[in-house]
């Protein structure tokens, strides 16, 4: 029974917690709700494989009191993910938005793999063309009469 409890407490302790701390909860919970659905979305920029919702780093911490002060004054979500995207960049969000700007990073890999597609084919097409068409009447007979002569 004591070993079962004790490794009960282990996973309890090992399981993932937010970083958030209880004093930069607000005490609307819609408001909460929202600072935590927009925190989950934006890229810890220390641990950069983490949402600063689950960052412990200070960096995170100061962008999740960022986004909840900018929802508190009013805020739209967008125009919180827009600031801070205009303060960091596009990389802080975990899921970056589809533009024109990065549509050629999305679009690469199917370019490439029709080009490089498009040249087997043609090199392809053109080895087919340059194969020898055969042998001249003339060719033919000058070929029988080299294989008759005896070495």
């Amino acid at each position: 029974m004591r070993r079962l409890a004790a490794i009960l407490l282990l996973l309890a302790v090992a399981s993932p917690a937010l970083a958030v701390k209880p004093s930069e909860v607000l005490d609307d919970p819609a408001l909460e709700a929202r600072a935590r659905n927009l925190s989950a979305g934006l890229r810890c920029m220390v641990c950069q494989n983490q949402s600063i919702d689950d960052s412990d780093a200070e960096l995170a911490r100061d962008l999740r009191v960022l986004v909840r002060e900018r929802l508190v004054a009013g805020e739209t979500d967008e125009q919180v993910i827009d600031y801070v995207v205009s303060r960091y960049g596009e990389f802080v969000l975990l899921q970056p938005r589809f533009s024109a700007r990065n549509a050629l990073l999305w679009a690469t890999p199917v370019l490439l793999l029709v080009a490089g597609g498009s040249v087997i084919a043609l090199h392809a097409a053109r080895r087919r063309r340059a194969a020898p068409a055969g042998l001249s009447a003339e060719e033919e007979r000058r070929l029988r009469d080299i294989l008759k002569e005896p070495d």
